[in-house]
């Protein structure tokens, strides 16, 4: 039984709050001038800014050792969830099948496969709790076989900056060959003569995608060669191979517009072919099978359509069309087999595949029927399958593994994440709700509670909302919220305009000058909960992370009445400082995501939402604020200086914390366990506010 307390929401007596020192520089622009006191946290080698946030931490700490209890019985909670001998199911790549397992207590996992069958022995690729040893940090973005899988690549950040090494092994006797490869992004592409891939290297200082490179096993980087050059800042670069194996294709895009080149993958000194010049306001995606381009378009096709050509046509309109734009219907992905396209679709915030034969046969759809749920491709690698296999979840059915036969239209399980601690989905229930957005838009929201919650207000709920980039925050199977959930708490994702859960239009109104959207959006979803019962002010938090976090800073800034505690996780809350600096990583490229603030009507819009820069005289709710210092892409001093600036400005005695990862970057501490450190600290940050303790 879980108790609830009436403890006080002031710090005790003993704690006083950092401050840090004010250093007016002022920021002008259009005519307006920003004063801004804590510009100075921007330098990470100044050893007072490493004080400041060390002091902030020790803050954080003392704060909330009083719940320590609680905090421990939450992260033990978590990681007793998680199976000890977790593993992923294996897929076939060639002629072997890879995939990953722990062993039990392990942080990092093992990547093996078995060679020919699934009876074959065990082999053990790389060991990544070996790779980690000495570090803090450790991130293994991928394993990549070469065609006949005598070699594979492996790429690694060891600091949580995002910018990953190179190594490459020979699989037989984990000899390293090469891992001189610095700089560079999370994939590499193979040429067919498995001794020649293809990577990208980021720029050094904005940490773009903006290079793709040509290595040959056994050479020094020195001798690599430069392949691709993108040399517009907005763009970023990636690289992958055809389902057909035929080509490796150079992809550059940006927010609203892509282009993608060709290189011929059976000769390695190959220099790449344009397939279709980029045109501002045309995006495609694109994959090869058989003697056909299979394309993804949004050209004339709001929510996108397939279309397909025999050729490099450079002019969309002599593409055969496959699959019709649908206005109710919003094409997100696709894989493509040698006797099938499968595309991943989206009505309704729904998501659901659609099979579509190449022989000109009946299309048909896989259907799922939960309120509220998630579907994604899983790893279909191979083209010759008459099978594709995807995910299957939602707030209540842990992570499930189908392969779904296209001919006979059965779909086979294989798997279902094991929860440890004797979880039951039908002790909980989910459901979908529509909220009235102020301008009368319907905006969606999932929902999970324990089927005893009382829909009578005086319930704890936590609201997640990210709504930027046309990224969907779909209703997942989480095992750490089941801690908030057992102990009275429903937990609710409001998915706001900025996201693409409902097509294309419902990014195009959350972004730019309509980004206020967004922020108006949560609110009202806010308001549709506490109207609905399912909760009150008092007993409202929300939650959002890195664009999320703007999002927290926004609604935290324009409605602190309706939340009794808000997280701001790794939160991009400087907008107007970060959008106007060209040389930090990814203002270059988000221009069409938020706005150019040289311009003065996004310079506008901008000021009536920027976090940092409307923080008022007033009572805020309680607020943590989490940041990673190594962070590339909300740089760690926004946090820092929102934080500073809100201890200044608010009149109320609720708790501000500030609390940064000294040895990770914006995804948090890596290791499975580890990692649920930072979500019990949230976790109790949020149980404490509601009055509930730790088990008696």
């Amino acid at each position: 039984m879980h108790q609830q307390s009436s403890a006080s929401q002031h710090q005790p007596d003993f704690l006083s709050p950092p401050v840090a020192a004010t250093r007016p520089k002022l920021l002008e622009i259009h005519g307006k001038v920003r004063r801004d006191d804590y510009y100075w946290l921007r330098d990470r080698e100044d050893p007072e800014v490493i004080a400041y946030l060390e002091a902030e931490n020790r803050y954080a700490q003392a704060a909330m050792a009083p719940a320590a209890g609680l905090r421990k019985e939450i992260y033990n909670e978590i990681v007793r969830r998680i199976d000890p001998c977790e593993a992923s199911v294996p897929h076939r790549h060639g002629s072997a099948y890879y995939y990953d397992r722990f062993e039990e207590g392990s942080e990092y996992p093992l990547f093996c496969r078995r060679s020919g069958s699934l009876e074959a022995p065990e082999e053990v690729l790389l060991d990544q709790r070996v790779l980690a040893e000495g570090h803090d940090f450790c991130d293994v973005a991928g394993i990549f076989p070469s065609p006949s899988g005598e070699l594979f690549a492996y790429t690694v950040d060891m600091v949580g900056r995002r910018l990953h090494g190179i190594r490459i092994v020979e699989a037989a006797t984990g000899k390293v060959l090469d891992k001189c490869l610095t700089g560079c992004g999370e994939a590499v592409a193979w040429a067919n003569d498995g001794r020649t891939f293809y990577y990208v290297r980021k720029h050094p200082q904005t940490l773009r995608y903006h290079q793709i490179w040509r290595h040959r096993v056994g050479s020094a980087p020195a001798d690599d060669d430069l392949v691709f050059e993108e040399l517009d800042e907005t763009f970023n670069v990636g690289v992958y191979r055809s389902k057909s194996k035929r080509f490796v294709i150079i992809h550059s895009s940006q927010t609203v517009s892509s282009e993608a080149w060709l290189l011929d993958a059976d000769d390695p000194g190959a220099s790449p072919k344009i397939f279709m010049k980029r045109c501002r306001n045309h995006e495609y995606f694109l994959d090869h099978i058989g003697e056909r381009f299979v394309v993804r378009t949004n050209f004339k096709a709001k929510n996108f359509r397939m279309m397909e050509v025999q050729e490099i046509a450079r002019d969309p309109s002599r593409w055969a069309e496959v699959i019709p734009h649908r206005e109710e219907v919003f094409l997100e992905a696709f894989t493509v087999f040698q006797n099938f396209l499968v595309v991943q679709e989206r009505k309704n915030g729904l998501t659901g595949f659609l099979i579509h034969p190449w022989d000109g046969g009946e299309e048909h759809r896989l259907e799922l029927h939960e309120p509220a749920y998630t579907v994604t491709f899983g790893a279909n690698v191979e083209a010759d399958s008459s099978s594709f296999r995807f995910r299957y979840t939602s707030l209540t059915t842990p992570r499930t593994i189908y392969d779904y036969d296209m001919n006979s239209r059965q779909k086979t399980l294989l798997k279902r994440r094991k929860i440890m601690g004797g979880f039951e989905p039908g002790d909980y229930r989910t459901e979908r709700l529509w909220a009235t957005a102020r301008d009368g838009t319907k905006v969606p929201i999932s929902i999970v509670y324990r089927r005893d919650f009382h829909k009578d207000g005086s319930c704890p709920l936590l609201l997640y909302g990210y709504g930027a980039y046309g990224v969907n925050i779909d209703p997942e199977f989480e095992l750490s919220l089941i801690s908030l959930l057992d102990r009275g708490f429903a937990y609710a994702i409001a998915h706001v305009r900025g996201g693409q859960e409902l097509g294309r239009r419902w990014y195009e109104q959350g972004k730019l000058l309509e980004k206020i959207n967004s922020f108006s959006d949560f609110i009202d979803c806010a308001r549709h909960l506490i109207d609905g019962d399912y909760t009150a002010p008092d007993r409202l938090f929300a939650d959002g992370r890195s664009a999320g976090g703007l999002l927290m800073g926004g609604v935290t800034n324009m409605a602190p009445q309706l939340f009794k505690g808000v997280h701001l996780g790794v939160p991009f809350v400087d907008v107007l400082t970060t959008m106007l600096d060209e040389t930090l990583p990814l203002t270059t490229a988000e221009y069409d995501e938020w706005g150019d603030p040289r311009d003065s009507a996004f310079y506008q819009v901008m000021s009536r939402y920027s976090p940092y820069d409307n923080i008022e005289s007033k009572d805020y709710p309680n607020v943590l604020v989490t940041a990673g210092l190594h962070d590339s892409q909300v740089q760690y001093w926004e946090p820092a200086k929102y934080v500073a600036r809100l201890r200044t400005m608010k009149t109320d005695s609720n708790r501000l914390l500030l609390k940064t990862e000294m040895g990770a970057g914006h995804a948090g501490a890596t290791g499975r366990y580890k990692y649920h450190e930072s979500t019990a600290f949230i976790y109790t940050f949020f149980l404490e506010l509601a009055g509930i303790k730790e088990s008696s």
